[in-house]
């Protein structure tokens, strides 16, 4: 499945509640958009988007399940029981929190529970490279920079996507090392399997018709003010 996967684009189709796309039929739809665009993957959130998602594209899913429990930072899959819905969603890859940030359960032990009784590929969001090298040495098959940015120790440490941490990632590993965050062109995510990455993942550039809205929007507004002066 990986080998699949390998050089191609995985397009992330989530929304919030809050978002005016939320719920699993327009996210369904957006993944069979995205197929017939030419994407090899769909990265999902939730039971019931990546059941309805499974049911309508012929594509591998890299599934998540986005839970905050009180007192913890980590809320990717972050429990046993949140990777058990995720395969009984239908799932072939699940991504988990794998970051130092805290946590409701031990991450070997849901890195464990996830190889051996779940049978699942497992895909690592990191923020660091020594998360990164952790990640991989406690078992997880792909390491993805997901999380460089969002997470207290990394917030403000690159403009755009993470292209340094990358670099010393596919430098580092021996598994494959996933583009994933910020990648807002073509051109981006030229550049990350340039630079090594086995795919990219590409969520709001894509799928947030909202967010592409407001980058117009703000190019606009741009050229109006310098006008004006």
């Amino acid at each position: 499945m990986i080998e699949v996967l390998n050089g191609g684009l995985i397009v992330s189709c989530q929304a919030l509640d809050s978002e005016p796309l939320h719920g699993s039929e327009y996210m369904a739809t957006m993944a069979v958009a995205a197929q017939v665009g030419g994407a090899v993957g769909i990265r999902a959130n939730g039971y019931s988007d990546i059941k309805r998602i499974k049911e309508r594209v012929d594509l591998p899913i890299i599934g998540i399940h986005k839970k905050h429990y009180q007192g913890f930072d980590a809320f990717i899959t972050p429990t046993k029981a949140d990777a058990q819905l995720v395969a009984e969603a239908g799932a072939d890859i699940i991504a988990i929190d794998a970051t130092s940030q805290s946590r409701p359960e031990d991450l070997q032990d849901l890195i464990h529970f996830i190889k051996n009784n779940l049978n699942k590929i497992l895909m690592a969001d990191i923020s660091t490279l020594e998360e990164g090298i952790k990640a991989e040495s406690m078992g997880c098959d792909l390491i993805s920079t997901t999380l460089a940015g969002y997470t207290k120790e990394t917030q403000n440490t690159e403009d755009g996507p993470a292209f340094r941490l990358l670099n010393s990632l596919v430098k580092t590993l021996t598994v494959p090392v996933i583009a994933e965050g910020k990648i807002e062109t073509p051109e981006d995510a030229r550049k990350a399997l340039e630079i090594g990455a086995s795919f990219v993942v590409v969520g709001g550039a894509i799928s947030r018709p909202q967010e592409i809205t407001r980058r117009f929007v703000k190019g606009l507004n741009k050229y109006e003010t310098s006008h004006r002066n």
